[in-house]
């Protein structure tokens, strides 16, 4: 169920690894064009409802990067209701077995080969992939009558938890003005007072106003002295488009983590236009944003005081 590459054959694979950057590219852009977000996440009852964030079975460990969206995808389009993922040989373990035609779901990851560059080996990392099965797809699997999904957390008990989150990390939030941003040269992130967000169709403004503040904490992550991504020169250039989704996913993979819907973006078909322009310009976009969105994560959680890795 792997896709794998001969190092024999540099220009096949270079050729190969190049089609599955698009082929993931184009799944997103795909769900895209249904007018439909797979990084934003509502709730049971809502039309696009996601399980939370996907994992592995067998493993037990979440999936990063790309693949959490990609599995996202894959959930709002067949409306799985399980986080849980596997390959068939590890369903097959847990003396599972998969329906008849089941059509099973695409993730990526790295591998590295080796390679002689003037004389010296060197590692070069090349893009391969897998296929998973939800646990719906199971020949076991029996949908509840109610399908009630997870239940909702009390709003007030995630808020303290999302504060603590975001006070333990030592950031400086100023509330001054009208709009959101994380300004590199002050080191500060600019916030509207929380009584001038409101609540939308997916979000309560309370709701709207922290998902938000996670979105500009990833921005603040990737700082010179932190993770020193780089942020781009002007609007609607290749880097700041890149951070700027490497913080929409971030802010989407802590929402999810949280408990909490991600923010409104106001006109949607405006902001999924957007999105559709900068995928179809650069197909190595979405993995290098998602890749340095979990890394952004990772950091984010590892600066917690409580932080325990796994």
């Amino acid at each position: 169920m792997t896709t794998k590459f001969s190092s024999s054959a540099p220009g096949n694979a270079d050729l190969k690894r190049a089609d599955l950057h698009q082929q993931v590219t184009d799944t997103i852009i795909r769900q895209l064009e249904t007018g439909v977000v797979p990084w934003q996440r509502g709730w049971q009852g809502e039309e696009h409802q996601l399980p939370g964030l996907p994992l592995n079975y067998s493993t037990g460990k979440q999936y990063r990067g790309i693949n959490i969206v990609l599995l996202w995808c894959a959930s709002m389009g067949q409306s799985y209701q399980s986080a849980e993922w596997a390959t068939f040989r590890q369903w097959q373990e847990k003396k599972e077995l998969i329906r008849k035609g089941e059509k099973g779901t695409m993730i990526v990851y790295y591998d590295v080969m080796e390679k002689e560059v003037e004389g010296e080996q060197v590692k070069i990392p090349f893009l391969k992939s897998s296929v998973v099965f939800n646990r719906c797809q199971l020949q076991s699997y029996e949908a509840p009558e109610s399908e009630p999904g997870e239940p909702r957390p009390l709003l007030v008990e995630t808020i303290d938890i999302v504060e603590a989150f975001v006070e333990n990390t030592h950031v400086a939030v100023a509330h001054i003005g009208s709009s959101a941003c994380y300004h590199r040269k002050d080191d500060i992130i600019y916030m509207p007072d929380m009584d001038r967000f409101l609540a939308t169709a997916q979000c309560s403004a309370t709701e709207n106003y922290y998902a938000t503040l996670l979105h500009e904490l990833i921005h603040w992550s990737g700082a010179e002295k932190r993770l020193n991504r780089t942020k781009g020169k002007t609007f609607g250039d290749k880097d700041y488009a890149q951070e700027e989704l490497a913080a929409e996913f971030g802010a989407a993979f802590l929402c999810s983590g949280f408990g909490l819907p991600t923010a409104d973006k106001g006109n949607h078909a405006a902001y999924i236009d957007n999105w559709l322009q900068v995928l179809r310009n650069d197909k190595h976009c979405v993995l290098k944003a998602a890749a340095a969105a979990s890394k952004a994560v990772d950091y984010l959680h590892g600066i917690q005081p409580t932080y325990e890795p796994a």
